[in-house]
């Protein structure tokens, strides 16, 4: 069996003290979070058991602030759709041979047919992305 590794409280109540882990309330403070994050990261396998305590608690409060403050959007698959033909500069005539019909296919890029997942998988073949993109 092999022995668990114990947790050095002293010298874990130093970096406590040192670093002060705290939620975090505005971007100057989250930014330092980051910075420290990234310095214990940076020191891969050759951080102590209490480094790798300390890394865990700063990820925590890092991901807890950024739920906070940096939620994404939600969006449809339809704009996703719309975003795709943006970014190559295409036409709802670019996609008809998908759809073998123009008011079909104006349809679904205008959300008035939902993409299947048969539409999907077209969609996801046209554009090369993972058709589960588009089935929201």
């Amino acid at each position: 069996m092999i022995a668990e590794a114990k947790i050095d409280l002293k010298s874990y109540g130093q970096l406590l003290a040192k670093t002060t882990p705290k939620i975090i309330e505005n971007e100057q403070e989250y930014e330092g979070f980051l910075s420290l994050a990234e310095e214990l990261l940076e020191k891969a396998d050759n951080k102590t058991l209490e480094e790798q305590n300390l890394l865990k608690l700063m990820v925590i409060l890092i991901e807890e602030y950024e739920d906070r403050n940096y939620q994404l959007k939600e969006v449809s698959s339809h704009q996703i759709l719309q975003h795709l033909m943006d970014a190559r500069d295409l036409k709802p005539k670019d996609l008809v041979h998908l759809f073998n019909s123009r008011g079909y296919t104006s349809d679904i890029i205008n959300g008035r047919r939902p993409i299947t997942v048969t539409i999907a998988k077209k969609l996801g073949e046209f554009f090369g992305v993972e058709p589960g993109l588009f089935v929201i």
